[in-house]
């Protein structure tokens, strides 16, 4: 009786380029679909947690970096009727309150139609002080901070976007 050895290799499975776009493609779907559930309640509660850092900071004078033009702001804007403490005290309230509805989800409608109207007044030093903020066109310390205020009012127009309901849809899913 003869016998005969056969030698076998290894199995391997190699990936053709195909196969391996399969893989790709399918884990993109995946995290298309876990970004379109969460991301946009992360965006929320990261807002509110801004908000309402930066609002609390506010109740303890001297704390903000923002505080001079929080207070200037106000001012311009009430024409000299609201300035000083109670502006600064107004400021910190407002900011409070939306960290905390956009933090809680509790009356957030309410709290998104508050900080449409601050977002105004956030944003308004850019035309108010531009010439204090720019100083020669380059941003002091104060025009970064409302600079980066750009970036509230996107994540703010999403959050809104949201609370309206609009959805946020994995393309795959939206072409169906």
């Amino acid at each position: 009786m003869a016998v005969r050895t056969v030698t076998e290799r290894p199995h391997t499975t190699t990936l053709t380029p195909s196969a391996a776009t399969g893989v790709v493609d399918r884990a993109l779907e995946k995290g298309a679909s876990v970004l379109s559930r969460y991301s946009v309640h992360l965006l929320r509660i990261s807002l509110g947690l801004v908000f309402l850092g930066f609002g609390a900071l506010k109740f303890f004078p001297g704390a903000s970096p923002a505080e001079e033009l929080a207070v200037a702001t106000i001012d311009k804007m009430t024409f000299g009727i609201v300035g000083g403490s109670t502006a600064l005290l107004l400021t910190a309230a407002i900011e409070t309150v939306i960290g905390l509805t956009l933090l809680t989800g509790r009356f957030l409608r309410a709290g998104l139609v508050v900080m449409a109207g601050a977002m105004v007044g956030i944003m308004s030093p850019l035309v108010l002080f531009f010439g204090e903020l720019f100083p020669g066109g380059l941003p002091t310390i104060e025009g970064q901070y409302v600079l980066k205020d750009i970036i509230l009012v996107a994540a703010a127009t999403v959050v809104v976007a949201h609370a309206l309901g609009a959805r946020m849809v994995p393309m795959r899913q939206a072409r169906r």
